[in-house]
């Protein structure tokens, strides 16, 4: 593909957590109702995911009152607000066709015990932490001194109170 279509895609795109097929997810997307938009949750396991750049899909699945449903999202659509990763999957497969012919307790995906360390994905979010973190560097108005001071006060009225117990 050409330079100026890849640069336009590349514009496009928008910053998803990394997840992968048998994860659990909540995606909220916006619902047009009449004149009336609202946010609408739907939490399901992850069955696929493909496609690459602003054409990438992925399709969730949900048992309703004991219907399985799916449904496909475009990864980088405006429609999208967030996806949430709930809980991360222990699946061998890339594609988990084999969910739609099970029902109830089957039907689920084993979670993984060790996922690492969560991502902050929303840019707010992400920027409200690294400008906390710059304040509490610069803020000269607390020495370590004072901390420990408070807990060397602490200390002894704990003891007192537990040598009162014991007569």
């Amino acid at each position: 593909m050409s330079t100026v279509i890849d640069s336009l895609e590349r514009a496009q795109l928008r910053r998803v957590p990394r997840f992968s097929a048998g994860d659990r997810v909540k995606v909220h997307f916006q619902v047009v109702e009449g004149t009336r938009r609202r946010t609408q949750i739907f939490e399901g396991v992850v069955i696929k995911r493909q496609g690459e750049g602003v054409r990438e899909t992925f399709t969730v699945r949900k048992q309703s009152f004991g219907v399985g449903v799916e449904r496909t999202f475009p990864v980088h659509s405006p429609k999208i607000e967030r996806i949430e990763v709930s809980a991360r999957g222990d699946v061998r497969r890339a594609k988990l066709y084999y969910l739609r012919g099970r029902v109830g307790k089957r039907a689920r995906v084993r979670e993984r015990r060790y996922t690492g360390p969560e991502e902050i994905v929303e840019a707010g979010l992400l920027h409200q932490v690294e400008e906390s973190q710059a304040a509490a560097d610069a803020d000269p108005e607390v020495p370590g001194d004072a901390i420990d001071q408070t807990a060397l006060d602490e200390a002894p009225a704990e003891g007192a109170v537990a040598s009162d117990d014991a007569k």
